[in-house]
């Protein structure tokens, strides 16, 4: 395993981290959920990624259980706050101070630690002043609960805007976290920039998109049994939109790249987000131990200039680089 920095800070993360969503507390059995976060463990991997609103908070509970009894400060533990939670009532969502400083202290006993190292806003909230979200994410970093603060999915102008205000409040802000692999490439004509500016680095998400890249669809056949693209609890709308024959044949030109740099397709898939410089962590998802064993094997690969223009060759005509689609509801 290799290590980056997040953004301008001291914090260094492992580059393949470990994230529970979609699996743990509901896709997956908890023996399974276990078996997974001991497989990151044993590939190096320090870094692992939750949400309060993940398996509605059960999935931070399941992280919590497989990393309990660990030396603390060997990990870096991220969590999230925005989406509603319990029994959603009317404070129970957004980024306002009330729910932030509520959920943050109800994330800290189900992952049963006394800070996260990353607390994020898991969207951007128009209905909340962006003074109220720093000042309790400020609190928050002053009671010593959380140690940075990063954002995910926020535009250009939103990090512009937070980081200013962070700024004068003080605040850590050092990451975003977005969806992000060689087809879905918003974030590269604004996010990226305006996060290099202000200091930032981004977390990834979806570095395989959702399994499309391992090159497991195939144009014109039926989609795999068990897959999560028809799982309707397991992201099926996610991968939706990469299902169409167009993307997937361009994704089955890939296999012969793969295969010319020794590895599979959803190595090069991790590797390609990583060559980002910008890009200090893609997290990865398992549902068995297997996939976490074969995808960390990306970590530290290089891929030469000729390498990565054969992938945009590969997929011209069905990446997506509207900026417009990062957006916040």
């Amino acid at each position: 395993m290799e290590f980056r920095r997040l953004g301008r800070s001291g914090l260094n993360v492992s580059e393949i981290s470990y994230g529970n969503w979609l699996t743990h507390g509901s896709q997956v059995e908890e023996d399974q959920a276990q078996a997974c976060i001991k497989a990151a463990l044993d590939v190096g991997i320090t870094t692992f990624d939750t949400a309060d609103v993940y398996a509605n908070t059960a999935a931070e509970s399941v992280l919590g259980r497989g990393l309990k009894g660990l030396r603390r400060e060997s990990l870096e533990i991220f969590t999230k706050v925005y989406w509603p939670t319990g029994p959603k009532g009317p404070n129970d969502q957004g980024l306002g101070r009330k729910h932030i400083m509520e959920s943050a202290n109800a994330s800290l006993k189900r992952l049963g630690t006394d800070y996260v190292d990353l607390y994020q806003a898991h969207r951007f909230d128009r209905t909340v002043p962006l003074e109220e979200t720093f000042l309790a994410f400020a609190d928050l970093v002053r009671q010593g609960k959380v140690l940075y603060v990063g954002v995910s999915e926020w535009t250009a102008e939103q990090i512009t805007q937070g980081a200013a205000i962070a700024r004068e409040l003080k605040v850590p802000l050092i990451s975003n976290q977005p969806q992000y692999n060689a087809l879905w490439r918003v974030i590269e004509a604004q996010v990226i920039p305006a996060s290099e500016r202000e200091g930032l680095s981004q977390i990834v998400w979806s570095p395989i998109a959702q399994g499309v890249l391992t090159g497991k669809y195939k144009p014109g056949q039926p989609l795999p049994e068990g897959s999560r693209a028809t799982d309707e609890k397991g992201g099926a709308n996610m991968v939706a939109r990469f299902l169409n024959d167009d993307v997937l044949e361009r994704v089955q030109r890939l296999q012969p790249i793969a295969d010319k740099a020794g590895l599979t397709m959803a190595q090069l898939s991790v590797a390609w987000v990583l060559q980002n410089p910008n890009v200090a962590s893609a997290i990865i998802g398992a549902s068995r131990p297997e996939q976490v064993h074969e995808n960390v094997k990306a970590a530290g690969v290089k891929l030469d200039a000729d390498l990565l223009a054969a992938i945009d060759e590969a997929l011209d005509g069905v990446t997506e680089t509207d900026p417009t689609l990062t957006r916040s509801p």
